[in-house]
C-alpha cells in the first residue's frame, strides 16, 4: 500500500513538472524579454479590448483609421494627375527611354504598339492649394484643401492579387496578418462591445475577387482578424440566437463553454483558447452593439443629402461610408472599406465615370462629416488602390475609347485627417506620368507611416513565428515625415 502511494506521488510529481516546466520557464522568460520587441510572444490579455503594447510607443496623432480601398486600381491620369504633355503626344509611341525596359503584363506585352493616351476628361485647379482634379470627381475636388496627396507611390507587384495582398499585409504571398490585424494586436479597441477591426464591402460591385485573408490575422491570435459587416438582417454571420433559443439560453451556453475552455486552457496552455473565449464573449456583446450601429434610421435627411441618395440603400459604398463614420464615433480602431470595379483595361471612359458616380460624393462626404463632428482631427482617412494605370493605351486606341494597363512604377493616393498636412502634395512623376522624378514612396513606407500616426513604431511591433520575428513592413519601411503635420 505504501509503495502504491509513493508511486502515485512520483507520477503526479512527474506530470506536474512535465506540464508546467515549459509554462513556468516561459513565464519567467517573459518577465525578462519584452514580447513587443519580438523576443518572445504572449497570448492576448483577458481584456479583449486591450492591445499587446498597453500604451503606444509614441504620442499618437490618430486614434483610428478609415481605409477606403479602391480595388482594381483607379487611373491617376483620369482623376488627379493632370499631364498636358500626354495631350501633345497623344497617339505617339511610348519612348524606350521612358519605359527603360520595364516588364509589362501579359495583357499588353504582345502589343506591337504602345500609343501614349491623353485623358478624355477636363481638368481644373481647385481650392487654395490649386490642385488639379478632373470633372469626374467634383465632390473630392471640393475638399482639395483637406487632402494630402502622395503622387509618387510605387509597388513591386504588377498583378492584382499580389498587389492588393502586399498593400494589406506587407507581403505579396498570402498568410501574413493584415494591417488592421496588426493595429488590433498592438493597440486593441476603445470599445469593448465592438471588434477593433471591421470590414465593409460594397454590395453588387464587381471586379477583382476579394478574399477574407486580406483582413485575416495570419499567425497573430485570431481575435485580431477583421470582422465583416454585411447588409441585411444578419450583419455578422451566426451572431443571432438560433431559432428556439432565447437570451438566457445563450448566457447559459456561454458560461458552460467558458468553464470547458478554461479547463482545456489549463491542460494545454494553448493561447488560442483564450482567443476563443474572448471571441465568444465579444459575439455576445455584439448582439446588442451591432444592430445599434447598423441602424441608420436615426440619421437626419441632411446627412443622407451629404452622402448622396445611395446612402439610403444598405450595403452601397455611400451607406458604408456613413457607417464608417458611425463606427469611428464608437471607437473602432481600424475600419476597412473595399469597393471593386476600377480595373479598366478597356472601355475606360465609360466605366471610370460609373465608378466615380458611385464613390466620389460619399468619399468627400465622409471627410466633411468627420470634420464637422470634430473626429477628423484624430481619424486618418486613406483613399487609393493597389497600383496605378499606364500612360499608354492597352488595346486599340480610338477616338472615343481606350484602356489602360496596370502600372506599379508610380501612382497616386490621398490621405486626410489626423497627423497629415492638409492641402499638401508630396512626390512627383514625370511629364508622361510614367516614372517617379522626386520623392518616391514605397508601400512599406506608407505602412510605416500609418502605424507611426497611430503611435506605433513599425520596427518594434513584431511577432515571433516559426523562429523568426515578423512585422508588417518586413525588414523595410521609412516613415514619410515630410507629409506629417
Amino acid at each position: 500500500m505504501r509503495d502504491a502511494q509513493q508511486l502515485r506521488r512520483h507520477i503526479e510529481r512527474r506530470q506536474f513538472l512535465t506540464r508546467t516546466s515549459l509554462g513556468l520557464g516561459s513565464a519567467a522568460l517573459a518577465q525578462l524579454l519584452d514580447p513587443v520587441l519580438g523576443l518572445a510572444s504572449s497570448p492576448p490579455r483577458e481584456s479583449d479590448s486591450s492591445g499587446i503594447l498597453g500604451s503606444p510607443h509614441l504620442p499618437p496623432r490618430a486614434k483610428r483609421v478609415i481605409y477606403l480601398f479602391q480595388s482594381g486600381a483607379p487611373s491617376q491620369l483620369e482623376l488627379f494627375d493632370h499631364k498636358p504633355m500626354l495631350e501633345k503626344l497623344h497617339g505617339e509611341q511610348l519612348p524606350d527611354s521612358v519605359r527603360r525596359g520595364q516588364r509589362l503584363t501579359g495583357m499588353s506585352a504582345e502589343q506591337s504598339s504602345l500609343p501614349l493616351t491623353a485623358s478624355q476628361f477636363r481638368f481644373e485647379r481647385h481650392g487654395k492649394s490649386g490642385f488639379w482634379a478632373s470633372e469626374l470627381v467634383p465632390h473630392m475636388a471640393g475638399i482639395m484643401d483637406e487632402l494630402c496627396f502622395i503622387r509618387s507611390l510605387h509597388t513591386e507587384a504588377i498583378n492584382h492579387d499580389p498587389a492588393i495582398t502586399f498593400f494589406q499585409t506587407g507581403s505579396q504571398l498570402p498568410g501574413r496578418p493584415s494591417m488592421g490585424a496588426w493595429a488590433s494586436y498592438g493597440l486593441g479597441s476603445e470599445n469593448r462591445s465592438l471588434p477593433a477591426f471591421l470590414v465593409l464591402i460594397s454590395k453588387e460591385s464587381r471586379g477583382q475577387p476579394l478574399y477574407a485573408r486580406l483582413w485575416g490575422s495570419g499567425f497573430l491570435p485570431t481575435v485580431h482578424q477583421g470582422v465583416q459587416l454585411r447588409a441585411g438582417p444578419d450583419p455578422v454571420l451566426f451572431l443571432n440566437d438560433p431559432a428556439g433559443f432565447d437570451r438566457a439560453d445563450r448566457v447559459a451556453m456561454l458560461e458552460a463553454l467558458d468553464r470547458l475552455h478554461r479547463i482545456q486552457a489549463d491542460e494545454t496552455q494553448d493561447p488560442e483558447i483564450q482567443t476563443r473565449i474572448a471571441q465568444y464573449e465579444m459575439a455576445f456583446r455584439m448582439q446588442t452593439s451591432v444592430p445599434e450601429v447598423m441602424d441608420l434610421a436615426g440619421e437626419p435627411d441632411e446627412i443622407y443629402d451629404l452622402y448622396g441618395p445611395d446612402a439610403r440603400e444598405p450595403g452601397t459604398y455611400a451607406a458604408n461610408c456613413l457607417l464608417a463614420r458611425r463606427l469611428a464615433e464608437r471607437g473602432v480602431r481600424f475600419i476597412q472599406l473595399y469597393h471593386q470595379g476600377w480595373d479598366q483595361h478597356g472601355n475606360l471612359p465609360r466605366d471610370i465615370r460609373r465608378q466615380c458616380e458611385a464613390t466620389d460624393q460619399a468619399s468627400a462626404a465622409l471627410v466633411i462629416d468627420l470634420k464637422r463632428r470634430g473626429l477628423l482631427e484624430d481619424t486618418l482617412v486613406i483613399w487609393g488602390g493597389e497600383f496605378g494605370r499606364t500612360s499608354y493605351c492597352q488595346g486599340p486606341l480610338t477616338q472615343g475609347d481606350y484602356g489602360r494597363d496596370h502600372h506599379p512604377r508610380c501612382f497616386t493616393i490621398w490621405l486626410a485627417g489626423a497627423g497629415v498636412k492638409s492641402g499638401f502634395s508630396f512626390g512627383e512623376s514625370d511629364e508622361l506620368g510614367y516614372n517617379i522624378v522626386r520623392d518616391p514612396v514605397h508601400v512599406h513606407d506608407l505602412q510605416a507611416t500609418i502605424l507611426y500616426l497611430l503611435g506605433v513604431d513599425h520596427e518594434r511591433l513584431v511577432f515571433r513565428h516559426q523562429g523568426r520575428r515578423f512585422r508588417l513592413t518586413d525588414v523595410h519601411g521609412q516613415v514619410v515625415k515630410d507629409i506629417l503635420a
